[in-house]
């Protein structure tokens, strides 16, 4: 007598992942990754494939999340060498930081903005930016293989990569998602996605930051659009994870969600705020304060739809979405204030005409310094402390991939 089949297991929901803007902040994302992929081995689950089918990021999270995708069949190499040019970064891998160079951009740029530009319509000077990005084009070719993601969509090792940028152009917020699925593109006030073979120039354009690195050019269609970094006027960015179908998404923060506040009333005597400071606090405004407000958002649809009957939910559109946030236990602005002295001396010059110090005692001027400490001694402590904050989050991570914490031991990491 044959027994009766067995119930089919349910497939797991799809899991995306959201890597977020940053900067040199987004080196507390590799160390978040390198301690899932740890993780992941302890618990046995090695063998299983690529944990994050859906992968999208902003700014700097968008190049880590294409250099993820594009490693989709081995998550675990890919991790490690994401990881290897994190911890040995340079910043004269992302922009140029010889005297020359930074003379010819970000003192410029300064002098111009003291003098007027009447200079510079006599001169026929229109810097760009503050510094230039070009080596980063180099790092992306090695970092990157964009070649790759097509074969890899293909066979299933990944379902959807997408990265947003903000056109200077329309205004837009866009989304660049490339999928072997058949969906149709979406559109939101002030936000719409763009069906695209995702490339370098994509890349570029998703972490250009604003007034820091200059604008690229991406075609939309029958006309080119200059875009900037994928942060601004980001108002959902946990939304392209779920139009891609992500049904329980890991979000990893660069700041502000768990971080100590600052203290006020550490300074009794407050003094007109810098230019550094100023420029510090409106990036972390771009960065860091759209994603706590979506999280929000987010868990309260949740809330809102486990008070409705099923049978009503099963009418509407939304469903809950299953949330893992991880995010920065410590204030980054404090971390970089400990090694703003290893920029390179012509950069830390021109920031310092803005009010960055190498005082390590001065948070609020190191805000500014935080995005672009592309220095290892900087990368090395984010990602380490990406892989505490990790590791004291052990049973929530495992609960959320659904694996056996076996209480294995996980292997520790030098990061110096």
């Amino acid at each position: 007598m044959q027994a009766p089949d067995s119930p089919a297991t349910p497939p797991a929901p799809a899991t995306g992942l959201l890597l977020t803007g940053g900067g040199a902040r987004a080196a507390y994302q590799v160390g978040v990754l390198e301690a899932i992929a740890d993780l992941r081995q302890a618990c046995g689950a090695g063998d299983e494939p690529n944990p994050f089918p859906i992968i999208t990021g902003t700014s700097a999270g968008a190049i880590n999340a294409a250099a993820l995708a594009c490693g989709a069949d081995n998550f675990d190499r890919a991790v490690r060498r994401i990881a290897r040019v994190w911890r040995d970064f340079h910043a004269q891998q992302v922009y140029r930081a010889d005297s020359l160079s930074v003379l010819r951009s970000g003192a410029r740029w300064l002098s111009l903005l003291s003098l007027g530009w009447a200079l510079a319509r006599w001169r026929r000077m229109r810097p760009r930016s503050l510094l230039d990005n070009s080596p980063l084009e180099k790092l992306l070719v090695r970092l990157v293989p964009l070649v790759r993601l097509p074969r890899l969509l293909k066979k299933g090792h990944i379902k959807a990569l997408a990265v947003t940028a903000s056109s200077y152009s329309s205004g837009e917020h866009v989304t660049f998602f490339e999928t072997n699925a058949p969906l149709q593109p979406w559109v939101r006030s002030q936000r719409k996605a763009a069906r695209d073979r995702i490339t370098h120039e994509h890349l570029l354009a998703s972490s250009a930051i604003p007034f820091v690195f200059p604008a690229k050019a991406i075609s939309m269609g029958d006309h080119m659009e200059f875009f900037g970094d994928g942060s601004m006027r980001q108002s959902a960015p946990i939304a392209p994870a779920i139009h891609l179908g992500a049904e329980r998404i890991l979000v990893v923060g660069a700041g502000r969600m768990h971080e100590p506040k600052g203290d006020a009333s550490a300074n009794p005597t407050p003094t007109y705020p810098s230019l550094a400071q100023i420029a510090g606090h409106a990036l972390s405004n771009i960065f860091l304060d759209a994603l706590s407000v979506d999280v929000e958002r987010v868990q309260r649809v949740n809330q809102t739809l486990s008070l409705i009957p099923p049978e009503v939910r099963a009418k509407s559109a939304l469903r809950p979405i299953e949330l893992l946030v991880i995010a920065p236990s410590q204030r980054l602005d404090a971390v970089a204030a400990r090694h703003v002295g290893n920029l390179p001396t012509p950069v830390r010059a021109m920031l310092g005409a803005l009010g960055v110090t190498s005082n390590m005692a001065d948070v609020r001027g190191a805000a500014l310094a935080s995005y672009l400490l592309f220095e290892s001694g900087y990368t090395r402590e984010l990602m380490a402390l990406g892989r505490e904050d990790t590791l004291a989050m052990r049973a929530e991570v495992c609960k959320f991939f659904g694996w056996t914490d076996t209480g294995a031991e996980v292997q520790t990491r030098l990061h110096t």
